[in-house]
């Protein structure tokens, strides 16, 4: 189940959920838990992420968390997705869960000129970004819902040009993830993305727009170092953190 620190985040969880908000997440249980008997499996704290995704509204959050179910019996059939399923995207290592940031969020290091989009399973690639942000989840810490990532688009050209991969990643992540991100910093942006990036942007909610940081190269340095210790940031950005295969870590 997709809880990470969840169990325990509840008691430490000082002052980031007043009374009225915790009486509208049992407001909404008992709204989804009536039309889906599946509701009963999630926490409270899932639930509160999709009511803070749809501004505390009970009948978009209920419409919007029922939608959830129904996907994740689709999606995750066996109740999750297995090395096994994703074994082509896996050997491309190009994603890293590894270390966290100052606010102790799990860190998501993605190299998109690694990403070849003619030789990708639209299906596979789906299934991989649901592995990868289950497992993501699983390395947050009691008190944490959220991870940070650093998408370095170093390299990135035409072959790895993925619009319908991008609108599949970002569709997941907004519909059945929601507030689980943190921050996005783009770093090494090549003229190339940005034509993507125009086309993609339209799809991405406002409040997810404001998480992604577009880094000029003379502040790279300055501030991948102002939200990761050096200790936890990759040998790749001048920190003293070796990344490992993504299999090394999470098989």
């Amino acid at each position: 189940m997709e809880r990470g620190g969840d169990k325990q985040a509840k008691q430490s969880d000082n002052g980031g959920c007043d009374a009225s908000e915790w009486k509208k997440v049992a407001e909404l249980r008992a709204v989804v838990e009536v039309q889906d008997p599946a509701a009963k499996e999630e926490d409270d704290f899932m639930l509160r992420r999709f009511l803070r995704a749809r501004d505390h509204n009970i009948g978009k959050a209920s419409a919007m968390f029922l939608k959830y179910l129904a996907w994740k019996r689709t999606a995750k059939p066996n109740g999750s997705i297995t090395a096994d399923e994703v074994r082509n995207e896996l050997a491309q290592e190009k994603l890293y869960v590894q270390g966290h940031d100052k606010l102790g969020r799990p860190m998501v290091y993605l190299f998109g000129a690694r990403h070849i989009a003619n030789k990708r399973d639209l299906n596979e690639f789906k299934r991989f970004v649901v592995y990868i942000l289950d497992t993501t989840c699983t390395k947050l810490q009691a008190g944490q819902e959220k991870f940070a990532s650093v998408v370095d688009l170093k390299g990135f050209g035409y072959a790895n040009y993925d619009i319908r991969a991008m609108l599949e990643a970002l569709d997941i992540m907004q519909n059945n993830y929601p507030e689980r991100l943190g921050r996005v910093f783009l770093i090494h942006v090549p003229y190339v993305f940005m034509a993507a990036w125009k086309m993609v942007y339209p799809f991405i909610d406002d409040i997810t727009k404001k998480k992604f940081v577009f880094v000029a190269d003379k502040n790279l340095d300055a501030t991948l170092r102002d939200a990761i210790e050096e200790s936890q940031l990759p040998e790749e950005f001048g920190g003293k953190l070796k990344l490992q295969g993504f299999n090394a870590l999470c098989n």
